[in-house]
C-alpha cells in the first residue's frame, strides 16, 4: 500500500518542527544566561558600594581619609569610586563598574551605599 500524495508531502515536517523548537529553546536559554550574568554584575556593584562605604566609615573613626579607604576597597572589588561624601560620621559613596560583554555590548552599573556609626 502506497501513502497518498498528501501524506507523502508531509514527510519530514516533524523533524523541521523539532529542530525549530530546539533552536528556540537554545535562544531562550542564552537570553536567560545573559540576564543572570547581568544581575550578578549588578550585585557585585552593590556589594562593592557597601564595602566601600563601610571602609570609609571605619576610616572616619580611625581619623584617616575615608574617601581614600573607600576608593581602595572599591577598586579591590572591581569597581571605581565615583563620588564620596562625608557628613559628620556618615559616608555616602557611589561606585561604578562595567558589565561583562553581553550580545556585543557593555553596560555601566552603579552601586550606592551609606555607612556610619550605630544611632
Amino acid at each position: 500500500m502506497r501513502p497518498s500524495r498528501a501524506r507523502a508531502a508531509e514527510r519530514g515536517v516533524s523533524t523541521v518542527y523539532a529542530l525549530m523548537a530546539f533552536v528556540t529553546l537554545l535562544m531562550a536559554l542564552a537570553v536567560v544566561a545573559s540576564g543572570v550574568r547581568l544581575a550578578r554584575a549588578q550585585h557585585q556593584a552593590a556589594a562593592a558600594a557597601d564595602l566601600a562605604a563601610l571602609a570609609g566609615a571605619q576610616a572616619v573613626g580611625a581619623s584617616s581619609d575615608p574617601c581614600e579607604a573607600a576608593a581602595r576597597v572599591a577598586s579591590a572589588n572591581g569597581a571605581q569610586l565615583r563620588s564620596c561624601r562625608i557628613s559628620g560620621d556618615v559616608v555616602d559613596v557611589l561606585v561604578e563598574l562595567s558589565s561583562p560583554r553581553l550580545w556585543g555590548r557593555t553596560w555601566l552599573l552603579r552601586g550606592r551605599a551609606r555607612a556610619g556609626p550605630d544611632p
